[in-house]
């Protein structure tokens, strides 16, 4: 599938205020690139030293300004008020406008409902419901709608019941392991035993793991192939399905639940100018965003600018990485800047992370990006940018840019940004950019100055504040030997081992006496003698699955594998070796890459795709191997990439068990040890007798990123390069309507006409005054947007669930509440439906409230529904901080359905504050020193608020009870566009009233 064209829209804004528009007041800016084609704004003409000095996060802020100054939106003080960042920064509020907008099917469905009954309401008034378009080119993914409706066999994964290795783990009980007919060409081979994933040399229980080229072709080990295509289960019938039927399986569940949604979705991509859908089955939000729609720069009727995106998905920070500016916004937010509205921003401090040092040959990305987060989340920079610069920056692959971009909210910063630098360039080769456009965007960002050369001191930029990170403190650590918050340096781990020898019974310690810690005790395997020790090396399982799942620590193995059998080493046999990749893909860039061979001749051959080792599903250990570690009392080791390592684990007579990155496994596993000093000792010895050290076999940082460029980014593109192309069937042979408007079918309890634009006027009514008014909440501080929006599944007991009930639908087809977020009937009854919502009222929590007037205690939607019967306008009471926590769409579109009219609190989250008036919501603050409990309210008075024609920004309010008391509030109108959102009734009717 390829994406649409782009269509330029028009703010309605901008053609309400046409009598203001007048000659682009930075038109003086406007540069040609060499070529002569394209053009651009270049914020360097303006001759201002400041420029220079800006982050480079801070000029992308400044371009768009620049360029978006309307006069109206933008002004031109706020482009003076940006490039004066040094002293206007956590102080100016400015106007932001992206280039693009992202959704995730879950909140991109509100927003498109809402453009679709947009649509409505202006066939209604005569005018061309065509003209309902988003201004910003918005990207919807629909990702979040599969479920795993059929998966990997369960039995596969059933711990080993200890019969050895001839006895069947994963065929039915009722099959028996001996009957092993050879399953009809072109079938899914059965479950072969435990025991056989993976190759042996022998067919006796303890034999070793390695492929022995003297076995007769009849009793060779099962074929990689075959351990990949074991048999599937449908989790409801127990019934084998393949594995490429089971994605089909899935995908037409997928269609089936959710056919209503996704005939909607496509609806939007043909009805809906500068929105492009990406089906399912694509990808997942953040990996198209950063595979496929990043562009790093935008050309448009040939002006060409800086890329930048907010986001419905909390992983949209991960573009920061490539040099875009990009964050999480809430549904509200995202559908403001939809409709050309730019994202409000105080003008933020700006951290500047500086990388110094080399990194240690030995330490992996994953220590990179963790040492960074964990420097990073004790600096206190929340709600801070941060960007990075130094030279250490240049060692950093993009995947480890993006990896520690998305770990903003572990230490609370906005975005973490990486400029364009020759690494960029480099990955973006790999890419689906062509060489015209990476020409074009080398010289557009050398042009105005976003392009950074990190070696060049003299062009770091001034930043709030600078934190100082050494990459070379950054060290490889290994976890355990019992639990994985006990970490050990590789460096210290010989001492380490020896200290836990003889530490008491503990978490790290084992007791061994002091004349039985050099004891050795020799053993036969496979006909040759071999002798162990405490911390023999008995286990060996490379796993690709949560924490190492980057491709770099994988690929890491696969070079140091490569290295290790070129310079004659190998795995001693006795070793349990096992290669446990995450997906497929993981095979696929391993062989591509050309290392699995390697790995497989070490004995890390790929044993299929499941838990396994790290839940104790492991064959067998040799028989010798476990009487000698009975026979010495030995603290026998095993070493895993894996997440669980508890004692006794993996095997019941191993003690001791270390997590460490795959490369460190290969590495243990070639030594044969853990009480090993990989400085000083040598990792083996060819049969030459030439000792090989670590440091002479484990791969460059700038192998591992050459060969992760080269296989794993190049066949992803190309992977979804493919499945773009290629499209899906599902998905091109869904009808959808071909209507200029939706054609609502009522019966749907999936999508839904919102009534934002019942008797919506084509002219402004003064602001209508609050009289008597009941609460409905009496809430007190810290009330979060999860106590108020709806998310997660459908309480069987809930408002929600009586509405789905009443449509007959039962409890399994409820579904969530993010699946239905395009149904208001739905969202409205579980606003305020938290288990957890603290209503003083009620005086424990739950989603229920009192009817005043009645006494009766009801759902919160449920007395709403009354008062609104009745006629009676709605407020709520609450302390401090009301509305905090992340945003989310329905945040305010919930109550201002359920009839709130107003809001009173102590404080109020500022962009919580900024949603209430985007729905038509007042926002009241009580004065300085006052509260509900000071003014002695009970919550069960009458309230009016009495509103004035004209309204002013901070416009002091008094509000009289029904019991005689009045006092002060101010209303938080902080803009001249909260005032004409509030008069308007919110955004939505805004923009609506501005088309007609």
């Amino acid at each position: 599938m390829t994406s649409p064209q782009r269509v330029v829209c028009i703010s309605p804004v901008i053609m309400a205020h046409a009598a203001h528009v007048r000659e682009h007041p930075y038109s003086h800016l406007i540069d040609t690139l060499k070529d002569g084609n394209v053009q651009f704004f270049n914020p360097q003409k303006l001759n201002d030293p400041r420029y220079g000095k800006l982050p480079l996060s801070i000029r992308v802020l400044l371009e768009a300004a620049i360029r978006k100054c309307d006069g109206f939106y933008v002004k031109e003080e706020d482009v003076q008020n940006i490039l004066d960042w040094q002293e206007q920064q956590n102080v100016t509020e400015v106007p932001f406008p992206p280039s693009r907008v992202l959704l995730q099917d879950f909140t991109g469905i509100p927003a498109m409902v809402d453009l679709a009954a947009m649509r409505d309401a202006l066939v209604k008034h005569g005018v061309d419901p065509g003209l309902v378009n988003p201004v910003c080119p918005t990207d919807l993914i629909v990702d979040h709608s599969l479920q795993v409706d059929f998966s990997k066999c369960a039995i596969q994964n059933t711990p080993n019941p200890g019969g050895g290795e001839n006895q069947s783990q994963g065929a039915p009980r009722s099959t028996p392991a001996s009957t092993s007919t050879p399953p009809a060409p072109g079938s899914a081979p059965r479950h072969q035993p435990r025991g056989w994933v993976g190759s042996h040399c022998g067919s006796q229980r303890g034999s070793c793991s390695k492929v022995s080229c003297s076995d007769p072709p009849g009793r060779r080990p099962p074929a990689v192939q075959q351990i990949e295509n074991t048999p599937l289960l449908c989790p409801f019938h127990l019934q084998p399905v393949s594995e490429p039927e089971m994605a089909v399986k899935s995908q037409e569940m997928e269609l089936i639940r959710n056919k209503e949604r996704l005939q909607f979705f496509k609806w939007c991509s043909k009805a809906f100018q500068n929105v492009n859908v990406v089906p399912p089955d694509v990808g997942a939000v953040h990996q198209v965003n950063l595979e496929q729609l990043c562009r790093v720069v935008h050309v448009s009727d040939g002006l060409v600018y800086p890329d930048s995106v907010v986001g419905t998905d909390s992983h949209t920070t991960m573009i920061n990485g490539l040099g875009v500016l990009g964050w999480g916004v809430g549904g509200i937010e995202a559908e403001a800047v939809m409709l050309g509205q730019p994202v409000a921003l105080t003008l933020p401090q700006v951290v500047g992370c500086k990388l110094e040092g080399s990194i240690n040959p030995l330490t992996t990305s994953i220590d990179v990006v963790l040492g960074i987060t964990k420097h990073l989340r004790q600096a206190s920079i929340a709600g801070k940018f941060v960007e990075f610069f130094g030279p250490g920056v240049s060692q950093l692959s993009v995947p480890d840019r993006t990896t520690i971009a998305n770990m903003c909210p572990e230490y609370s910063a906005t975005v973490s940004f990486f400029p364009v630098d020759r690494v960029t360039l480099k990955h973006f080769n790999k890419t689906n950019f062509s060489q015209e456009k990476l020409e074009l965007l080398e010289s557009y960002m050398k042009a105005v100055n976003l392009f950074r050369s990190y070696e060049e001191s003299e062009e770091d930029p001034l930043y709030s504040e600078v934190i100082e990170i050494q990459l070379g403190s950054f060290i490889p650590h290994v976890s355990g030997p019992k639990r994985a918050q006990d970490r050990v340096a590789v460096s210290n781990m010989k001492l380490d081992f020896h200290s836990c020898l003889k530490e008491k019974v503990g978490f790290k310690g084992f007791h061994v006496p002091k004349e039985s810690l050099d004891m050795q005790v020799p053993f036969h395997h496979a006909g040759q003698e071999y002798q162990l020790a405490h911390g023999s090396l008995v286990i060996a399982a490379v796993i690709s699955c949560t924490n190492n799942c980057n491709p770099s620590v994988m690929l890491a193995a696969g070079l140091l594998a490569k290295k290790a059998v070129e310079a004659g080493l190998n795995v001693k046999p006795y070793i349990r070796t096992s290669l446990a990749p995450g997906t497929g893909m993981v095979t696929q860039y391993l062989s591509t890459s050309g290392v699995l061979p390697y790995l497989s001749q070490l004995g890390f051959e790929v044993i299929g795709y499941g838990c396994a080792t790290c839940v104790g599903n492991i064959t067998p250990l040799a028989e010798g191997v476990v009487d000698a570690i009975k026979q010495g009392n030995l603290v026998a080791c095993g070493v895993l990439s894996g997440n669980r390592h508890f004692e006794g684990r993996l095997f019941d007579c191993v003690c001791a068990n270390y997590l460490a990155s795959p490369p460190l496994v290969v590495a243990y596993a070639i030594a044969g040890t853990v009480d090993i000093d990989f400085e000083k000792e040598p990792l083996g010895v060819t049969p030459e007798g030439k000792e090989v050290f670590l440091r002479d076999v484990w791969p460059s940082r700038e192998e591992v990123q050459q060969m992760e460029e080269d296989t794993v980014v190049s066949s992803i593109f190309q992977e979804l390069r493919s499945r773009m192309e290629k499209g899906n069937s599902m998905w091109s042979n869904l009808e959808c309507p071909e209507s200029v408007v939706f054609p609502w079918d009522h019966k749907s309890t999936y999508i839904r006409s919102p009534s934002f634009f019942h008797k919506l006027s084509k002219e402004v009514q003064p602001p209508r005054s609050i009289e008597h008014a009941y609460a409905l909440l009496f809430l007190g501080n810290q009330v979060t947007t999860d106590h108020i929006s709806p998310a997660g599944s459908i309480a069987r007991v809930s408002s929600a669930a009586k509405y789905l009930l009443s449509k007959r639908l039962t409890p399994r087809e409820f579904n969530s509440y993010g699946a239905r977020r395009g149904n208001d009937a739905v969202m409205t009854r579980g606003t305020f439906a938290s288990i957890k919502l603290q209503n003083r009222f009620i005086g424990k929590s739950g989603p229920k409230t009192l009817h005043v007037p009645s006494g009766q205690t009801l759902d919160v939607f449920e007395a709403a529904e009354r008062y609104q019967r009745e006629g009676i306008p709605l407020i709520i009471l609450a302390g401090k901080d009301y509305g905090s926590g992340s945003s989310r769409d329905w945040v305010a579109k919930g109550p201002s359905l359920l009839g709130v009219r107003a809001i009173i609190a102590e404080s109020f989250e500022k962009l919580h504050k900024s949603q209430l008036l985007g729905m038509g919501i007042l926002p009241l603050r009580f004065l300085p020193g006052q509260t509900a409990d000071s003014l002695g309210l009970s919550g069960k008075e009458k309230f009016s608020i009495s509103l004035p024609e004209s309204l002013e920004l901070r416009h002091a309010l008094t509000v009289q009870t029904s019991e005689g008391k009045s006092f002060g509030v101010t209303a938080l109108f902080d803009s001249e566009m909260d005032l004409i959102y509030y008069r308007h009734g919110g955004l939505l009717r805004y923009v609506a009233r501005t088309m007609i």
